[in-house]
């Protein structure tokens, strides 16, 4: 097994504790009401949302996906820190065992915020991971995270 490591910055103008209710809290409930395309249906299929919890995500009509499960490894909404590692569903195909996420939110200096991502894809036997689909799958969570942002901004009452 190997495991390759990816890293990613985005930043938003959107406050760092409001963007992670949206984001991170709250994005199953939102995410198929604003990106229904992305994400048709959402749902908790085991404990409570916080470590140990998984989420099952179906994904919408127009992806190459139909769905993953991911487990929540860590959710500290003090440090506004997410983790979790997808551990089922078409997207890992037959090379990866799992894809590890580590998010984190902070602020910018100019009232913003910067959100730190990392993946870990953990491959099967000697899988090596096509660097191209890492960066696609990157940047498909990045426009995600834009429509999120606008829809924020849009609504400026919402998750504060």
């Amino acid at each position: 097994m190997g495991v390759f490591t990816f890293e990613s910055e985005t930043t938003s103008p959107v406050p760092p504790s409001r963007l992670f209710k949206a984001l991170v809290l709250d994005a199953h409930n939102l995410v198929p009401k604003i990106a229904p395309q992305a994400v048709k249906h959402a749902e908790l299929v085991e404990g409570d949302g916080g470590p140990g919890s998984i989420k099952k995500i179906t994904f919408g009509e127009g992806s190459e996906y139909k769905y993953m499960k991911h487990l929540v490894d860590a959710l500290d909404t003090n440090s506004l820190v997410y983790n979790y590692t997808i551990i089922e569903g078409d997207v890992l195909g037959d090379g990866l065992e799992k894809i590890s996420y580590e998010t984190k939110i902070v602020a910018s200096t100019d009232g913003g915020s910067v959100l730190k991502r990392s993946s870990k894809y953990h491959t099967k036997g000697d899988h090596k991971i096509n660097e191209e689909h890492a960066k696609e799958a990157n940047e498909k969570a990045s426009v995600l995270i834009k429509v999120i942002e606008g829809y924020l901004l849009a609504n400026p009452d919402t998750y504060n």
